[in-house]
């Protein structure tokens, strides 16, 4: 992973969740997030970013995360599942963050609006009919060219040979990415936010202490 994608990820999990965690389970959090992009999740694991169309398996993904982390904290208290649920809420922040970044969730929320977008922080990251939407997408990866977009001096070779569809074309990883990319970090945020508040809503008081560590 680029520091690029390390700052921006590290930076939305921080802004998003703020003081809602103690320090150590914040960064046990962000830790686990940011491996998502190791080398080995980056190969075979679609659903960890949404990927090559993975809509389904990153939206199944996610629950099964959610599981983990009740599955976790329904166990007898100890700092072993607590570490658990906080990885595994990590895990779940990064594909929940990628979705925005890798699929055209933002480019078909944008296109209701013609010439006069909201700004960014008004995007809703969770709107049914998008999220429903049989036009929702996500970038196919396209070896060796989506390989060598990440080479700085062979990225413009690879978007010229890239097509349309291909995540070094759709990707709105970084600022360099356009406009676009305010709204994909936006929703980022604001869908990281929300994972957060339906754990809140799903776990018992005494659990949810526990989650949060504070």
């Amino acid at each position: 992973m680029t520091p690029m994608l390390i700052k921006i990820h590290d930076e939305m999990t921080r802004d998003a969740l703020g003081e809602r965690f103690s320090p150590r389970a914040l960064e046990t959090i962000i830790a686990a997030n940011l491996k998502q992009d190791a080398i080995r999740g980056q190969f075979g694991h679609d659903e960890f970013h949404y990927d090559n169309d993975a809509i389904e398996k990153g939206d199944r993904y996610i629950i099964e995360q959610r599981g983990y982390i009740l599955t976790a904290l329904l166990s007898p208290a100890s700092d072993s599942a607590s570490i658990f649920a906080w990885a595994a809420f990590g895990r779940l922040l990064h594909a929940a963050q990628d979705f925005y970044s890798h699929t055209n969730y933002v480019t078909l929320w944008l296109d209701q609006y013609a010439d006069s977008p909201p700004p960014p922080p008004e995007i809703d990251p969770l709107q049914k009919d998008l999220i429903e939407s049989p036009s929702l997408h996500s970038g196919k990866i396209h070896l060796p060219m989506d390989g060598f977009y990440f080479v700085p001096f062979l990225r413009p070779l690879a978007l010229r040979l890239l097509p349309p569809n291909s995540h070094g074309r759709m990707n709105l990883d970084s600022p360099a990415q356009g406009p676009k990319f305010d709204y994909a970090r936006a929703a980022a945020v604001k869908r990281t936010q929300h994972e957060f508040d339906l754990l809140r809503k799903l776990l018992p008081p005494e659990m949810f202490v526990r989650f949060a560590d504070v």
